[in-house]
C-alpha cells in the first residue's frame, strides 16, 4: 500500500541554539524539537535520564494520606487486599506493591479479576474476599479512578480503599475512596502527568521507602513499556534504568520468563517488551486467569518458576494459535465484502471469538486496512467488542456519537471497548459510518511515515549512530528516528536474503552505505542495480563479523 511521506519542518534558529548550549550534532537538536523538547534543561534531563530526576512523590495529591494509612496498617498488623487489573501494567503494579508491603511485614491478599467472568475494574467479589480474610483496607492499581458506585458500596460495608490509577477521571464522579494517587486529577501539582499504573506505584514506594532502588524498576519499564505511554520525562527515567535491570534481575519468576522466551542474555529493548515479554505476560489474562502471571513473579522458588514460566508459555502458544484462526476468520469477511472494504470504519463480529483476543485482532486489520477498526465477539444476543484508530480519527469521540445503539463504551482516541446488542451491531455500523464520513477523507486512510528530516548520506558516520543511541529507549512519544535520503544510486545487485529481506549497496555523492530491508522482499524484482531512488530509514549499526559500520533500516521505497 503507498504510504504518504510526512517530512517535519527544521527550525535552523532553534536547531542552532540547542546544538551550542548542549554541544549536540544540529541533527540530534532538530530530533528533540521534533519530539517537542525546547528547553534546555528538559532535553538535559532527556538526555541523561537520571533516577536522581525523579520528582518528589509527595507532591502527587493524597500522597501523605496514603502513606500514613499504610503505616497505620503496618503499626496495627493489618492485611492489605491489593486489587490489580488484569494486564501487563497491572500485574506488574501488583509485585511492585505486594513486594513493597510486605517488607513493611504487612501480610497481603492479591486479586486479579477475571477477564470472562469478573469483566474490568472493582466488582462485588472484592468486597467478599476482604470481609473473609478480616480486611479493611483495600488498594486499586491501574483501575479504580471510575468506580465511583463500587467505592460507595466498598465503605458502606467499612472497608476503606486507596485508588492508584492513571486513568482519566469522571467529571463530577470522584469515587469517595480515603485517598486517591492520580495526577490526571483536578487540582492534582504533580508535574509529569503521563506515569502507568506501574509509574505510581514506584512513586508510591519511593514515598514509602525514601528511594528508589533500581532493582525494583526491572517490572516498572515492563509495565510502562506494555501500557504504551509516552516515553519521556519520568516514564523515560524509568524506562531506561529498568531495562538495564531485566537481565540482571533477582526476581525468580521474570528469570524464568526470560529464560522461557529465550530473551536471557540479550539487550532488551522496548521492542522486546512490547513482542515477547509483554505478550506472555498477558496471555495468562487473555486464555485464563492473570493470578498465573502474578504468581509467577511473587514466587521464590525457582524450579516452581520455571514451571509457572512454561504455563504462560503454553497460554501464548495457544493465544497465537487461537489469534491467527480468528484474524483470518476476519480478514476473509473483509475480503469477501466490497461493502465492509469500501467503509471508513471497519466492523466486523461473529459468534464465538474469544473475548481475550479481539483487541489484538482489531490491532491487526488496522494495520493492514489502515481504517478505524471494531471487532465484536457475541454471545447470547450480546456483542463484546474491542476498537483500535488511526491517526487522525478520535475513535472514543466518534463512539460517543453513537452511544444511542450501545450498552456500555469506555477508552481513549486511539483504542476504546464497548458492548452492544446483536440486534443494533448494524444500526451502530451504519452511524459511525457516517460520522467518520465527516472526519476522514481517503488521504487521511493511507499509512503515513512520520519523518524526522531529510538529509544526505553524507551525514551518516559511526559517530552519528551511536550518538542516535543516546536517544534511546525508544516507543512511544519517542518513536526511533526516521530519516529520508532523496536521488539514491542502487550501487550494486539487489539481494533476496531469506525469504523477505532485501540488501543493497546505497550511493550517494560518493558516499555507499548498506541498506537493508526486513519484510520488504516484494521490492527486490523492481530494483536494478544503477537504479535511482528516494528512501525512507532509520539508521543502525552492522557489526556482523566486522568491525561496526552504520547501515540504513529501510522503512520505504519510492521510484523516480
Amino acid at each position: 500500500m503507498t504510504k504518504v511521506w510526512k517530512i517535519k519542518k527544521n527550525n535552523p534558529a532553534l536547531q542552532n541554539y540547542l546544538s551550542k548550549e548542549l554541544q549536540i550534532p544540529s541533527i540530534i537538536a532538530q530530533l528533540l524539537i521534533n519530539r517537542n523538547i525546547t528547553d534546555i534543561a528538559e532535553a538535559r534531563q532527556f538526555l541523561s535520564a537520571d533516577l536522581s530526576d525523579l520528582h518528589n512523590p509527595f507532591l502527587l495529591k493524597n500522597m501523605d494520606i496514603a502513606i500514613e494509612r499504610i503505616e497505620k496498617a503496618s503499626q496495627e498488623n493489618e492485611a492489605v487486599l491489593i486489587f490489580g487489573d488484569y494486564d501487563v501494567d497491572g500485574v506488574t503494579s501488583s509485585v511492585l506493591l505486594t513486594k513493597a508491603l510486605k517488607r513493611k511485614g504487612i501480610k497481603v491478599v492479591n486479586f486479579i479479576p477475571h477477564r470472562m467472568t469478573d469483566g474490568y475494574g472493582l466488582n462485588a467479589r472484592v468486597g467478599e474476599v476482604a470481609l473473609k480474610n478480616h480486611i479493611k483496607l483495600i488498594i486499586t492499581v491501574d483501575c479504580g479512578i471510575t468506580a465511583y458506585d463500587q467505592v460507595t458500596e466498598l465503605n458502606a460495608k467499612g472497608l476503606e480503599v486507596i485508588i492508584l490509577d492513571h486513568h482519566e477521571p469522571e467529571e463530577g464522579r470522584i469515587p469517595p475512596a480515603l485517598a486517591i494517587i492520580n495526577p490526571k486529577q483536578k487540582d492534582c501539582p504533580y508535574p509529569f502527568k503521563y506515569l502507568a499504573a506501574v509509574g505510581l506505584a514506584v512513586k508510591f514506594i519511593q514515598a514509602l521507602e525514601g528511594q528508589v532502588d533500581k532493582g525494583t524498576l526491572d517490572f516498572a519499564a515492563i509495565g510502562t513499556v506494555a501500557d504504551i505511554v509516552p516515553l519521556h520525562g519520568e516514564n523515560r527515567i524509568i524506562v531506561k534504568a529498568g531495562l538495564q535491570a531485566i537481565n540482571t534481575t533477582s526476581n525468580s519468576g521474570l528469570s524464568a520468563l526470560l529464560d522461557s522466551s529465550k530473551m536471557r542474555g540479550k539487550k532488551i529493548s522496548p521492542y522486546h517488551i512490547g513482542f515477547v515479554i509483554g505478550p506472555r505476560i498477558n496471555a495468562a489474562g487473555r486464555m485464563d486467569t492473570a493470578h498465573a502471571s502474578l504468581d509467577l513473579f511473587l514466587c521464590e522458588d525457582l524450579m516452581e518458576a520455571q514451571g509457572l514460566a512454561q504455563e504462560l508459555e503454553l497460554h501464548n502458544k495457544e493465544r497465537q494459535r487461537m489469534q491467527r484462526g480468528i484474524v483470518q476468520e476476519a480478514m476473509d469477511i473483509v475480503e469477501g465484502s466490497e461493502h465492509i472494504k469500501n467503509q471508513k470504519v471497519i466492523v466486523v463480529g461473529q459468534e464465538g471469538w474469544h473475548k481475550g483476543i479481539v483487541g489484538i485482532v482489531a490491532s491487526r486489520l488496522k494495520d493492514k486496512y489502515s481504517k478505524p477498526t471494531i471487532v465484536i465477539t457475541i454471545k447470547d444476543g450480546v456483542g463484546t467488542a474491542s476498537a483500535r484508530s488511526v491517526n487522525g480519527f478520535n475513535l472514543l469521540e466518534a463512539i460517543t456519537e453513537c452511544s444511542e445503539h450501545l450498552e456500555e463504551f469506555g477508552g481513549h482516541a486511539k483504542a476504546a471497548g464497548l458492548t452492544i446488542k446483536k440486534e443494533n451491531i448494524d444500526k451502530f455500523n451504519e452511524l459511525i459510518n457516517e460520522v467518520a464520513h465527516k472526519f476522514l477523507d481517503n488521504k487521511k486512510l493511507l499509512p503515513e511515515l512520520l519523518i524526522d528530516s531529510e538529509i544526505s548520506l553524507a551525514h551518516i558516520d559511526m559517530n552519528l549512530a551511536e550518538i542516535l543511541s543516546s536517544l534511546e529507549p525508544f516507543g512511544e512519544g519517542n518513536p526511533e528516528p526516521l530519516f529520508c535520503s532523496r536521488q539514491i544510486r542502487i550501487n550494486s545487485l539487489p539481494q533476496l536474503l531469506g525469504k523477505n529481506t532485501i540488501k543493497f549497496w546505497a550511493s550517494d555523492n560518493g558516499v555507499t552505505i548498506s541498506a537493508v530491508g526486513f519484510g520488504m522482499g516484494e521490492f527486490q524484482k523492481q530494483l536494478k542495480k544503477g537504479q535511482i531512488i528516494d528512501i525512507v530509514y532509520q539508521i543502525g549499526i552492522d557489526d556482523w563479523n566486522k568491525a561496526p559500520t552504520p547501515q540504513l533500516i529501510l522503512k520505504d521505497i519510492k521510484y523516480r
